[in-house]
């Protein structure tokens, strides 16, 4: 598995969360409103959720084990930080 776009819309408002994100996997598979979420102890990110009808969230689409999960961690941080330099934006 390649994750082969990864798209970063900044946000500027107060709160914990600092972007929303898409990604693109093999050229062929979207995942859209990836949050990346600054916490106490560093940025992370948190996948796409729904609220089920007993009041918790659930995630709609998440990786199957902790090194996938990490991987596009990694992936989508990055990119994060490269939106950051990035002039004018």
């Amino acid at each position: 598995m390649q994750i082969t776009d990864v798209r970063v819309r900044k946000i500027t408002k107060e709160g914990k969360m600092r972007a929303i994100v898409s990604i693109t996997i093999d050229d062929v598979f979207v995942v859209h409103d990836i949050k990346v979420i600054e916490g106490e102890k560093g940025m992370f990110i948190a996948m796409p959720s729904k609220q089920a009808a007993d009041g918790e969230y659930r995630d709609i689409a998440h990786p199957i084990n902790s090194e996938t999960r990490e991987s596009i961690q990694r992936i989508i941080l990055d990119s994060y930080e490269k939106a950051l330099s990035e002039p004018g934006e």
